[in-house]
């Protein structure tokens, strides 16, 4: 079977001018790409994703690291990338972050090996100045999703989870309640702390204090388990935040068993528009932060950077609220 090597020593050119003629890039001269097509045609040569590989130094495809593979979230934004390489001609390799600096540096590392032309990374735990130093220092482009980057803008894209916690809050007091608690995420979560804070401060501008903080994991069982807490504890709220839908789902399941309901009794509202809570009973109020968008741009700037042009910074977003059933007045005293 005929390889590369053999067609540059009959087409007598380099292994970079033949993965120009392959590739369609760069300047060769016709004689030259019409000498590649009949050294292939003569050695029934059939070039392939390796091949080009080989031929280029490269392995013809983008990168994608990841810290979580559950939800919907990390559902969407792994789908709507591979699409989009795939639309751009790209493979798409997927690598666990894990859940460390060092195992996201890891999962990038491991990715250089494998030659991809750009590197998305949806961070939770590298620092901005340890992604400073590794946009410095990689040989291929690196994108960050989940952070913002100084001087890397156009390569960061990030949303404004401090507004969109406001939008939750005052969704809940529009809707007349005062005695809200809340399921926070992971501490060591900038995206649940970011959240947080821009709830708690839009309750303190309208001078109401949070009933009670109770510790998440973004996790069913955890939303369930908190919510059960609170409830066990006899704590007053009849409106309950959560950092993330899965929780929510969790705390409504909380406290049906507890003989109350949604939103009668306690109305709740979540994060990241899951599919799931379309459908849950009631339906679940949420804010959407737009991660199909970011993630199409995300692929987008790592061709752009690949072919060395320039990129122009996606506009961060607070998000969109999501009304359903699950938010209602708080039901008056009889």
């Amino acid at each position: 079977m005929a390889t590369i090597n053999d067609v540059c020593k009959l087409a007598g050119v380099s292994k970079a001018t033949v993965s120009r003629v392959l590739n369609q890039t760069g300047q060769v001269k016709q004689a030259t790409t019409e000498k590649v097509y009949q050294a292939m045609a003569e050695l029934g040569y059939q070039p392939n994703s390796l091949a080009r590989a080989l031929a280029s130094n490269s392995s013809n495809s983008l990168g994608l690291v990841v810290s979580a593979f559950e939800g919907a979230y990390f559902s969407s934004l792994m789908s709507q990338t591979a699409e989009a390489a795939s639309q751009a001609g790209k493979q798409l390799f997927i690598m666990d972050g894990g859940h460390s600096n060092r195992s996201e540096t890891k999962a990038i590392e491991n990715l250089v090996e494998r030659k991809v032309d750009a590197i998305i990374l949806y961070t939770r735990k590298l620092s901005e100045n340890e992604l400073i130093e590794l946009m410095r220092v990689l040989p291929v482009p690196l994108v960050v999703i989940n952070q913002k980057v100084t001087g890397f803008e156009d390569r960061s894209l990030f949303f404004d989870q401090y507004g969109a916690g406001r939008k939750a809050a005052k969704h809940l007091l529009d809707h007349q309640h005062k005695h809200i608690a809340c399921i926070r995420g992971p501490q060591d979560s900038a995206n649940s702390t970011y959240r947080l804070n821009g709830f708690l401060d839009t309750l303190a501008k309208h001078n109401i204090e949070v009933a009670h903080i109770a510790e998440g994991d973004y996790f069913l069982a955890g939303g369930y388990q908190a919510c059960k807490s609170l409830l066990d504890n006899n704590v007053n709220f009849t409106a309950l935040f959560t950092a993330n839908d899965n929780m929510a789902i969790g705390a409504i399941r909380a406290i049906h068993e507890s003989g109350l309901s949604v939103p009668h009794d306690i109305s709740v509202i979540g994060f990241d528009n899951d599919p799931v809570g379309e459908f849950t009973v009631p339906s679940l109020t949420s804010v959407m932060l737009p991660i199909n968008e970011v993630a199409s741009h995300a692929v987008k700037q790592a061709l752009q950077l690949i072919e060395q042009l320039p990129c122009s910074p996606l506009q961060d977003t607070s998000g969109t609220l999501i009304v359903r059933e699950s938010v209602d007045q708080p039901k008056k005293p009889t």
